[in-house]
Formats: structure tokens, C-alpha cells, sequence
């Protein structure tokens, strides 16, 4: 398995690992407006339109060009999408993607609105519990933080 930048060769995959990662695990969480709100922000064009913004967008690669994983880190300081295919997670993916990502990082703090299914993972790759529980365009998030150079 390889970390690289995304391509757009890859939105596809990328786009499928996330939709399929996050009906797996967070769809079951949400209300239909919340679910709404996830389909459009991974669908390949919100991608395309990403890539062109001041984001980091790497992937996870496995042996046979396939997409395992995507993490997406905003403007060098906030994790905005880390999402592994549900067949490969708790293999460690997850925390590569994370650790790729910080590298990137422009700011000592790199913040994440976690999804409340996703909390335990982000604690264990160092976040922490930052404010309480929110709610926007229904997606529910617990805001953490990770210090980098600690």
C-alpha cells in the first residue's frame, strides 16, 4: 500500500470508498438531511471542485491500484474527510492516511469535526475532545483538535 495525492483519475474511487465507508458506519446516525448533506459533499463533482481549492487530498492505494482510504485535510488545518473502505478498516490505513496528512499541516493545530461514529479512532490517533457536540445541515460532529510538534 502507497500514500499519494489524489489524481482526478481517482475521483471515482475516492468517491465510492467514502459514500461506502460512511453508509457503513455514520449513515445510520443521521437524519435524511444530514445523509443529504454527506452525499453531495462526496460526490465526484464537490471532488473536482475541492481539488481546486487550497486542499490536501491523499489516498490510500493497495496493491492492485485500488482506492483503500482517503483523508482530506483543508486549507493545512482542519481534517475535513478521512474515510477507509469498510473491509480494510481497523488494518492501520486509517492512522497512515492521518499521519500523511499532518505532514501537510500549516498550523500547530489541526482541528476535525468528527463524526460521533469516528471519535474513538480520532483519540486514538491523538485528537481530543475540542467544545461539545454540534449539528450542521444535519451532520452531527464532536469538534476535536491534534497539537503538532508536541
Amino acid at each position: 500500500m502507497i500514500i499519494r495525492e489524489m489524481k482526478e483519475g481517482d475521483i471515482e474511487g475516492v468517491s465510492h470508498v467514502c459514500l461506502d465507508a460512511f453508509s457503513d458506519s455514520v449513515a445510520g446516525s443521521l437524519s435524511d438531511e444530514g445523509i443529504a448533506t454527506f452525499v453531495a459533499i462526496a460526490s465526484s463533482d464537490a471532488f473536482v471542485e475541492r481539488m481546486k481549492a487550497d486542499n490536501r487530498i491523499l489516498v490510500a492505494e493497495g496493491k492492485n491500484s485500488e482506492i483503500l482510504g482517503v483523508v482530506e485535510l483543508k486549507e493545512g488545518r482542519h481534517i475535513a474527510m478521512l474515510f477507509v473502505t469498510p473491509s480494510q478498516q481497523k488494518g492501520g490505513i486509517g492512522r497512515k492516511l492521518i499521519i500523511a496528512a499532518l505532514k501537510y499541516a500549516r498550523s500547530e493545530t489541526v482541528t476535525v469535526s468528527a463524526s460521533l461514529p469516528s471519535v474513538p479512532a480520532y483519540q486514538k490517533y491523538g485528537f481530543k475532545l475540542k467544545g461539545d457536540v454540534g449539528e450542521l445541515s444535519g451532520l452531527v460532529y464532536q469538534p476535536m483538535e491534534i497539537l503538532i510538534n508536541q
